[in-house]
């Protein structure tokens, strides 16, 4: 069995821009994430965010934001040493296929690229959204033990990882 195109990550250009606006999560995931028609165009105008497009091989798979502050995730200033992970997902047609994992491990390498003075990463994730929970757990995510109590299906934990 040939293997499958290796997963990178890259900033969201023209180019990729309409496969990015195409992607859609599970019906049942709608409350935990947004689409990206509402939060590309806000990435795009937000001076401190990054829109970042998810490929495997050449196809878009997956999108996310990097926030230059974490503050905008927590609200407040104690994260101010991290970025902001937010509106990370994979389309809802390429999902149990392990590319979370992988996304994630591409992002992180690409933060080491990218920005090698960050020092941390920083979520916030819906206590009742399980299987995400359990993928940023493995990816070496660590709850922080706080509770984020602005998010739309409820309380959501706060979660980061060292970038070094």
């Amino acid at each position: 069995m040939p293997a499958s195109p290796a997963i990178r990550v890259c900033p969201v250009t023209p180019d990729l821009r309409e496969a990015v606006l195409a992607l859609h999560v599970k019906p049942a995931q709608d409350d935990f994430v947004s689409p990206p028609e509402i939060t590309l165009p806000d990435a795009e105008r937000c001076p401190g965010s990054t829109p970042m497009a998810i490929l495997q091989g050449e196809a878009v798979v997956g999108y996310y934001r990097i926030e230059t502050s974490a503050r905008t995730l927590t609200g407040n200033d104690s994260e101010s040493d991290a970025l902001g992970l937010r509106s990370f997902q994979i389309d809802a047609t390429r999902q149990g296929q392990g590319l979370g994992t992988r996304a994630l491990a591409a992002l992180l390498d690409d933060l080491g690229h990218r920005r090698p003075e960050a020092s941390r990463l920083v979520l916030t994730v819906d206590r009742s959204n399980t299987t995400a929970v359990a993928l940023y757990l493995r990816a070496g995510f660590v709850d922080s033990g706080r509770l984020y109590h602005g998010g739309r299906a409820g309380p959501q934990l706060l979660l980061w990882r060292s970038l070094r």
